[in-house]
Protein backbone atom coordinates (compact mmCIF):
# COMPACT_ATOMS: atom_id res chain seq x y z
CA UNK A 1 0.00 0.00 0.00
CA UNK A 2 1.24 3.49 -0.85
CA UNK A 3 1.10 5.96 2.04
CA UNK A 4 1.36 9.74 1.71
CA UNK A 5 2.87 11.47 4.75
CA UNK A 6 1.73 15.05 5.29
CA UNK A 7 3.37 17.77 7.39
CA UNK A 8 0.59 20.37 7.31
CA UNK A 9 1.30 24.08 7.58
CA UNK A 10 -0.77 27.15 6.76
CA UNK A 11 1.47 28.15 3.83
CA UNK A 12 3.53 25.05 3.08
CA UNK A 13 2.82 21.33 3.23
CA UNK A 14 5.63 18.82 3.35
CA UNK A 15 5.00 15.50 1.63
CA UNK A 16 6.65 12.11 2.02
CA UNK A 17 5.87 8.79 0.40
CA UNK A 18 6.16 5.15 1.39
CA UNK A 19 5.58 2.12 -0.78
CA UNK A 20 6.80 -0.30 1.87
CA UNK A 21 8.70 0.05 5.11
CA UNK A 22 10.74 3.16 4.26
CA UNK A 23 9.58 6.76 3.99
CA UNK A 24 11.19 9.18 1.58
CA UNK A 25 10.77 12.94 1.23
CA UNK A 26 8.62 13.84 -1.76
CA UNK A 27 8.52 17.62 -1.82
CA UNK A 28 6.84 20.75 -0.52
CA UNK A 29 3.71 22.38 -1.91
CA UNK A 30 2.74 25.97 -1.24
CA UNK A 31 -0.89 26.63 -0.42
CA UNK A 32 -3.05 29.71 -0.09
CA UNK A 33 -6.04 28.29 1.81
CA UNK A 34 -7.44 25.06 3.23
CA UNK A 35 -9.42 24.53 0.01
CA UNK A 36 -6.25 24.97 -2.03
CA UNK A 37 -4.52 22.50 0.33
CA UNK A 38 -7.28 19.91 -0.14
CA UNK A 39 -7.02 20.29 -3.91
CA UNK A 40 -3.26 19.77 -3.83
CA UNK A 41 -3.65 16.74 -1.57
CA UNK A 42 -6.20 15.34 -4.04
CA UNK A 43 -3.64 15.79 -6.85
CA UNK A 44 -0.87 14.14 -4.80
CA UNK A 45 -3.09 11.16 -3.91
CA UNK A 46 -4.05 10.67 -7.56
CA UNK A 47 -0.52 11.14 -8.91
CA UNK A 48 1.07 8.69 -6.47
CA UNK A 49 -1.91 6.30 -6.17
CA UNK A 50 -1.86 6.66 -2.38
CA UNK A 51 -4.36 4.59 -0.43
CA UNK A 52 -3.72 6.24 2.93
CA UNK A 53 -2.71 9.67 4.20
CA UNK A 54 -0.86 9.96 7.50
CA UNK A 55 -1.12 13.54 8.73
CA UNK A 56 1.20 14.79 11.45
CA UNK A 57 -0.33 16.40 14.52
CA UNK A 58 1.78 18.72 16.66
CA UNK A 59 0.85 20.46 19.90
CA UNK A 60 -1.14 23.50 20.93
CA UNK A 61 -3.29 25.66 18.67
CA UNK A 62 -1.73 24.28 15.48
CA UNK A 63 -2.82 20.79 16.53
CA UNK A 64 -6.45 21.86 16.36
CA UNK A 65 -5.97 23.20 12.81
CA UNK A 66 -4.23 19.98 11.80
CA UNK A 67 -7.04 17.84 13.24
CA UNK A 68 -9.59 19.95 11.38
CA UNK A 69 -7.60 19.54 8.16
CA UNK A 70 -7.55 15.76 8.74
CA UNK A 71 -11.36 15.81 9.12
CA UNK A 72 -11.68 17.85 5.92
CA UNK A 73 -9.48 15.40 4.02
CA UNK A 74 -11.47 12.45 5.40
CA UNK A 75 -14.70 14.01 4.17
CA UNK A 76 -13.48 14.95 0.70
CA UNK A 77 -10.89 12.38 -0.42
CA UNK A 78 -11.50 8.69 -1.18
CA UNK A 79 -8.61 7.49 1.03
CA UNK A 80 -8.14 6.57 4.66
CA UNK A 81 -6.77 9.48 6.71
CA UNK A 82 -4.84 8.73 9.88
CA UNK A 83 -3.14 11.12 12.26
CA UNK A 84 0.24 10.67 13.95
CA UNK A 85 2.26 12.63 16.49
CA UNK A 86 4.78 14.85 14.74
CA UNK A 87 6.24 16.50 17.83
CA UNK A 88 9.92 17.35 17.26
CA UNK A 89 10.01 15.98 13.69
CA UNK A 90 11.12 19.34 12.29
CA UNK A 91 14.05 19.39 14.73
CA UNK A 92 14.94 15.79 13.85
CA UNK A 93 14.71 16.61 10.14
CA UNK A 94 17.02 19.61 10.58
CA UNK A 95 19.57 17.47 12.42
CA UNK A 96 19.49 14.77 9.76
CA UNK A 97 19.87 17.23 6.89
CA UNK A 98 22.79 18.90 8.66
CA UNK A 99 24.43 15.52 9.22
CA UNK A 100 23.98 14.78 5.51
CA UNK A 101 25.86 18.03 4.72
CA UNK A 102 23.08 19.36 2.51
CA UNK A 103 23.54 22.97 1.41
CA UNK A 104 21.60 25.49 3.49
CA UNK A 105 19.31 26.52 0.61
CA UNK A 106 18.31 22.92 -0.09
CA UNK A 107 17.76 22.23 3.62
CA UNK A 108 15.41 25.19 3.95
CA UNK A 109 13.56 24.38 0.73
CA UNK A 110 12.90 20.75 1.69
CA UNK A 111 12.64 21.09 5.49
CA UNK A 112 8.91 20.32 5.55
CA UNK A 113 9.32 17.30 3.27
CA UNK A 114 12.07 15.97 5.55
CA UNK A 115 9.80 16.50 8.57
CA UNK A 116 6.98 14.63 6.79
CA UNK A 117 9.41 11.81 6.07
CA UNK A 118 10.57 11.58 9.70
CA UNK A 119 6.95 11.57 10.89
CA UNK A 120 5.90 8.94 8.34
CA UNK A 121 8.89 6.73 9.20
CA UNK A 122 7.90 6.90 12.88
CA UNK A 123 4.39 5.78 11.92
CA UNK A 124 5.73 2.93 9.73
CA UNK A 125 8.11 1.74 12.46
CA UNK A 126 5.25 1.68 14.97
CA UNK A 127 2.98 -0.24 12.60
CA UNK A 128 5.73 -2.78 11.89
CA UNK A 129 6.42 -3.27 15.62
CA UNK A 130 2.68 -3.60 16.36
CA UNK A 131 2.18 -6.31 13.76
CA UNK A 132 5.18 -8.38 14.92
Amino acid sequence: MIILGVDYGRRKIGLALSEGSLAQPLGVVKVTSSLDAVGKMRQAVAKHLAGTIVLGISEGKMAEEQKEFARLLSQTLPVEVRTWDETLTTMDAKSLSLAAHLPRAKRRKLEDAFAASVMLQSYLDHETASSS
